[in-house]
């Protein structure tokens, strides 16, 4: 039973110590083998620190790995919410030029039909859109088939 405890305990640190003291041969070698433990206790201790550090920091990176990857997909959310909603407002400024336009062409329209077909006035005048074409009363006059140039020509001939 003791030697079972001494062995889970003691058995590394003591089996290198010896070996060290052996290899050393100092002239105190109970001292030496002393210091020698005091020291490996030391070396196991930073070792065991230096283990857990690292633990922590590969937890740590593997958290700032999360929130990037959060982040990155917040990011991505955002972006798609702001397209979405670009969109969605120009789809509603779309409709609204759409509705005052049809709103323009049926006052244009109860206009027309309000001063006739024969009031004189032109395209540009009944239409309030910027470059509708300002075309003046085209009258027809009831005149025979073929032109005055149309017999000119004929008569050279």
């Amino acid at each position: 039973m003791e030697s079972a405890y001494l062995q889970k305990n003691l058995g590394t640190c003591l089996t290198q110590g010896l070996a060290e003291v052996a290899r050393m041969r100092p002239v105190d070698p109970i001292e030496y083998l002393a210091l020698w433990i005091y020291k490996y206790k030391n070396n196991v201790t930073v070792e065991q620190q230096r283990q857990e550090e690292m633990a922590q920091l590969e937890h740590e990176r593997e958290l700032a790995v999360m929130e990037q990857e959060m982040m990155e997909r917040l990011k991505a959310e955002e972006l798609l919410f702001q397209q979405q909603q670009l969109a969605f407002q120009l789809e509603l400024e779309m409709q609204e030029k759409e509705r005052q336009r049809i709103e323009e062409l049926q006052r244009a329209q109860e206009q027309f039909e309000k001063d006739g077909a024969d009031s004189g006035r032109t395209l540009a005048e009944i239409s309030d859109r910027y470059g509708a074409p300002n075309l003046s009363r085209v009258e027809e006059l009831d005149e025979p088939m073929l032109s005055d140039v149309a017999l000119n020509i004929d008569q050279d001939l």
